[in-house]
């Protein structure tokens, strides 16, 4: 009997994909813990551009949450080489994203004169929630690092000018289930995180607040990514945390929320989506900084079932990539 892998956000229809004309193809065989970013990559396409093709033609295959089946036969739409001649993008490069993804497609201006700041939770000598999957120790301030630089790509590629306030040298975007742990994050621009939680948070506070003030009269935007960490047993949906006086942070919010209710409807139908947005005003990052911001929760890295969402790098990916559509809908709603 034939098993779906879980690739609870693998399809994402927003990203550009090919023409629909353009149907060569490649016959490929999905192995164990295959996602379709990684079979996409794995064969030499861009996921960027080819998603929308992969899922039209493979849709009949394709498992709950748009899933693969191991050892089904996939195929892998190739562009035609007068739309590859066609096709010449000048990439962008960051090394923050680490090699294999350092150069950044531009996908459209549709961000051009925004700008963000992107904080993700713990860092430094604050690891955040941590459990054992598969007998390795894993922790909530890798994963939500990694989903925050997917992220930044994505907002990038849109044309905005985007600040990653909590950085680390060597942890560029990974596609790996379990993140190794380390402790030599810093905060914009080189500083060591500090251990007592007050002086971490004030830390931030500083540096995004210093940067919006230098930016004044501009579109600016905080996001906030935390990975939650309650009891084992419950298992949540992403949920959206705003400041009760801000217009603009509520906005920002409820636009990810609805972006997060309709791919939910679409590649899980049948399935409730509890995630809510609500007020927050006492968390110290909400309170305390100026630009309109939204505090993300991912999941809780406890519960085996949300790990399903962490862990996976085509669902960090898709996290990214449903959070930027949100942020995409709000600017254009300005």
């Amino acid at each position: 009997m034939r098993g779906p892998f879980l690739g609870f956000m693998a399809g994402i229809s927003w990203l550009v994909g090919l023409p629909s004309h353009a149907q060569d193809t490649l016959q490929v065989v999905a192995e164990p813990g295959d996602g379709i970013f990684s079979l996409l990559r794995k064969h030499g396409a861009d996921p960027a551009r080819h998603i929308e093709d992969f899922i039209a033609l493979n849709e009949p295959r394709l498992g709950e949450g748009a899933s693969l089946y191991e050892g089904t036969t996939y195929l892998i739409p190739i562009p035609s080489p007068e739309e590859e001649a066609a096709e010449v993008p000048t990439f962008a490069r960051y090394d923050i994203f680490g090699e294999q993804y350092a150069e950044v497609p531009p996908e459209s201006s549709r961000l051009e004169g925004a700008v963000f700041y992107l904080v993700s939770g713990h860092g430094g000598p604050d690891p955040g929630a941590m459990t054992k999957y598969n007998g390795k120790l894993i922790s909530e301030d890798e994963y939500a690092y990694d989903v925050t630089l997917r992220l930044a790509r994505k907002l990038l590629a849109h044309g905005a000018t985007v600040h990653i306030i909590i950085r680390d040298p060597d942890d560029g975007i990974r596609d790996a289930r379990v993140l190794e742990m380390d402790t030599d994050e810093v905060a914009l621009p080189d500083q060591a995180i500090p251990l007592n939680q007050l002086a971490r948070l004030k830390q931030r506070v500083e540096a995004v607040n210093n940067l919006y003030l230098e930016n004044r009269g501009k579109h600016q935007r905080l996001i906030v990514t935390h990975v939650d960490s309650r009891s084992k047993g419950q298992n949540i949906d992403v949920f959206f945390y705003h400041h009760n006086k801000s217009r603009s942070g509520k906005k920002l919010a409820e636009h990810i929320h609805k972006t997060f209710q309709e791919k939910y409807a679409y590649y899980q139908p049948g399935r409730t989506y509890t995630g809510t947005f609500e007020d927050r005003s006492t968390l110290y990052l909400v309170k305390n900084t100026l630009p309109a911001t939204a505090f993300i929760e991912i999941g809780n890295i406890r519960n085996t079932r949300d790990q399903r969402r962490i862990l996976d790098p085509d669902n960090r990916q898709a996290l990214a990539n449903w959070i930027c559509e949100g942020i995409l809908a709000d600017y254009e709603d300005r």
